[in-house]
């Protein structure tokens, strides 16, 4: 059993990014844009009332305060105001998700937040005070091994581990930084075959052709690479014709 995640509600104000509508009718989680990175009031209002129509979790997509660098550039947030910031994302979203009748099942992490929270102990335990500030032992999606699971596990948090189909992996088990070439895996039939890696398999080939152990609850397809939805759903298949059940862990 394994659940699909994607980013979504990464638009602002007219301008988009993501096919919520496509991806929604294929994952099971979706990673819902607060504000800080993409994602306006009215997108998030939207992409809860669908989410909650089609009975797919709501999780907050928490970031550094950078709309202007998609989430994406290194900030250095001291511990106390990236805690708060990461509480007022979750509560902005819990608002839109409780009006469609659901809830904020989950957090994770975006971009330079998600991967500063690897090896950052200060960041990592900031996010989890900021999940525990907005109230409830909410599960944190997070890579496997990185100080934020761990973080998670010493406040009493469910960490929940996952891969990622269409990104590339270095021979530790993280990933390649975005700014090198070939970080984003392009080629369908490999994102195709890599996600069922992960879930029959519990691995994935390394850039150095190496292949690596990843144990992975939760396996995410972004939304903002090209043919998203296709590829998602062909991921979806693909699971599903290799035995592989697919849920909402959380």
């Amino acid at each position: 059993m394994i659940d699909l995640n994607a980013d979504l509600g990464e638009g602002f104000g007219r301008w988009t990014l993501t096919d919520d509508d496509a991806l929604l009718s294929v994952v099971t989680s979706a990673n819902v844009a607060c504000g800080f990175h993409a994602g306006d009031p009215s997108v998030m209002r939207r992409v809860c009332d669908l989410a909650a129509e089609r009975g797919v979790r709501i999780g907050a997509q928490v970031s550094y305060r950078d709309l202007a660098g998609f989430g994406r550039r290194a900030m250095d947030v001291p511990a106390e105001e990236l805690a708060a910031e990461v509480a007022y994302q979750i509560g902005a979203l819990r608002v839109f998700a409780e009006a469609a009748g659901a809830r904020v099942a989950y957090v994770k992490p975006h971009g330079a937040l998600y991967n500063r929270t690897v090896h950052d102990a200060e960041q990592a335990r900031a996010v989890v005070a900021g999940v525990r500030l907005a109230g409830g032992a909410l599960p944190v999606l997070g890579l496997p091994g990185s100080l934020l699971l761990t973080a998670a596990a010493d406040a009493g948090l469910t960490g929940v581990p996952e891969a990622f189909a269409d990104r590339a992996y270095t021979a530790r088990g993280t990933l390649v930084p975005r700014r090198e070439a070939g970080s984003v895996v392009t080629d369908e039939d490999a994102v195709v075959r890599r996600a069922v890696a992960f879930a029959v398999e519990g691995s994935v080939e390394a850039v150095d052709g190496t292949v690596v152990a990843v144990a992975a609850r939760s396996l995410c397809v972004h939304g903002d690479t090209p043919n998203a939805a296709r590829i998602a759903a062909r991921v979806r298949d693909a699971l599903e014709g290799s035995g592989v059940g697919i849920g909402a862990f959380a």
